[in-house]
């Protein structure tokens, strides 16, 4: 399906994830949790199809996995619910995809989702023994995230991605 796929950049898929949020229902993406959909998104289209969804590396933060240039650009909003957002839409083809990971992700909270990643294999990995508080900027390792997921599904593992 996506054989031809060029990564896009990280900012797209946010602004996906944020005008997708159901408003009218009291649904409320933050910074935290927009950074979580982001970082599934990539993991499950790396597990998928074996390629990057986004151009940007994560980095194993102490709050879960963040791409640093979504942080930038988000930051003032604090912990408060992110507005919608106009600019460069994804390729039509990603919508649905994006749609199921909104669908699995999207029901938990910020905190839950960070919990998830803190306790999965590529953001334990590119912490290392530092404590859970501990500032980094190790990246996560798209090769590890595409393994961890992919033996979710029963694929064999790459050293290259």
């Amino acid at each position: 399906m996506f054989e031809n796929w060029e990564s896009i950049a990280a900012k797209t898929v946010a602004r996906w994830f944020v005008n997708h949020a159901d408003r009218a229902s009291g649904e409320a993406i933050t910074q935290l949790k927009l950074q979580k959909l982001v970082y599934y998104a990539d993991a499950w289209f790396l597990a998928n199809f074996d390629k990057p969804l986004i151009k940007e590396d994560f980095e194993a933060w102490a709050h879960g996995p963040v791409v640093p240039a979504l942080y930038a650009k988000y930051r003032s909003h604090g912990w408060n619910a992110l507005p919608p957002e106009t600019g460069v839409k994804v390729p039509e083809d990603l919508d649905d995809y994006l749609e199921t990971v909104l669908e699995e992700y999207g029901q938990y909270g910020a905190k839950k989702l960070e919990k998830m990643t803190h306790d999965e294999e590529p953001w334990l990995a590119a912490r290392g023994n530092l404590t859970p508080e501990a500032a980094s900027s190790t990246k996560i390792s798209k090769v590890v995230m595409r393994n961890f997921y992919g033996s979710k599904i029963e694929k064999e593992p790459v050293q290259t991605i």
